[in-house]
């Protein structure tokens, strides 16, 4: 006897409660099927169901869409989980409720980057700080951050030149990699390490120019539609989150938490990855036991009494061979 779109999407709300980003996610479901759930799919993303591979139908993609909506993603984000559930469905034989899409393959993400992609960065970057100027960058590098990145917010386009040149200067003698948040072309003539862009500038930065500047390219994403996004321009790197709150930046979208962190870095696994987002010692071990490429930090640190100390207690934490092999890279 066929399930009903409510016991399915039930079971999918069961069986993965902990994706949700707040309590009574039952209840929700109730909700959205009291209301028709406004779940209709995308016809333009949506993929005809091929009746040959059996097992996706229609009640599939409802139960889906109204589980994930429940579950606190976001409809655009609900919609690239049905899709990718539809291909492991299709891939499988048969729809599996208990079991979340995880495979890149269902994402429709290949199995490594292209050639066409930025230059390569290690896949584990250790600890990432993200600093507001020159000076707090020479300081990381000093006290051996192995991984930085310059935020410096200013609409000058002088100021930012000259911080991003003494950023620069500041990392030279030190084995540190340096990315510059947003400041792509002072980024390039300065000669960088790499770019790190967020979603809403990738449709205005010169992608072109900063490939063939040889610089590395990371990108922020806040989901699954961003990550795919972001995939899709083969980066350097791709960062997650934000994981927790933080009041650094007003953010688009909520907190992400570990247990959807370890999702997403596993659809991601091809790709070097990066958790932000009010990450601290606190919560760094349930970040790190999501398998995040890396980690990064930003009050952590800035905010820390003494932040050299900070640094070597949160590099400390850090899994033996995610440091060797952040180290061997640079």
């Amino acid at each position: 006897m066929p399930h009903s779109v409510e016991t399915l999407a039930r079971a999918i709300v069961n069986a993965h409660a902990p994706l949700a980003l707040q309590p009574d996610a039952l209840q929700r479901l109730w909700t959205l099927l009291a209301a028709g759930s406004n779940t209709h799919p995308n016809p333009q993303t949506q993929k005809q169901p091929n009746p040959a591979i059996g097992a996706w139908t229609d009640t599939h993609l409802q139960a889906v869409l109204t589980a994930a909506q429940a579950l606190d993603f976001w409809p655009v984000d609900a919609q690239c989980i049905a899709q990718a559930w539809q291909h492991q469905t299709e891939r499988c034989g048969e729809f599996d409720a208990l079991d979340w899409p995880t495979e890149p393959q269902d994402f429709g993400l290949p199995a490594a980057p292209g050639a066409e992609g930025f230059a390569p960065c290690p896949r584990q970057l250790g600890l990432y700080a993200v600093l507001p100027d020159a000076l707090w960058v020479g300081r990381m590098a000093r006290a051996g951050v192995p991984t930085l990145q310059l935020r410096f917010k200013s609409d000058a386009p002088v100021a930012v030149t000259v911080e991003v040149r003494a950023a620069v200067q500041a990392v030279q003698d030190t084995p540190a990699r340096l990315f510059i948040n947003d400041h792509w072309q002072a980024a390039i003539e300065a000669g960088a390490y790499g770019v790190h862009l967020g979603q809403e500038d990738l449709a205005t930065a010169d992608l072109s120019a900063i490939r063939a500047a040889g610089l590395r390219l990371g990108v922020s994403s806040h989901g699954y539609a961003e990550m795919l996004r972001a995939a899709a321009v083969q980066p350097s790197y791709i960062a997650l989150g934000a994981v927790y709150a933080t009041n650094l930046k007003r953010m688009a979208t909520p907190p992400q938490g570990p247990q959807r962190l370890k999702r997403y870095a596993q659809v991601l696994r091809h790709f070097p990855t990066v958790a932000i987002g009010g990450i601290d010692l606190n919560c760094l071990d349930a970040v790190l036991a999501s398998g995040v490429g890396s980690v990064a930090v930003v009050r952590a640190l800035v905010g820390a009494e003494k932040p050299e100390e900070m640094a070597r207690i949160l590099m400390s934490k850090l899994p033996v061979d995610l440091i060797k092999q952040a180290q061997k890279a640079i």
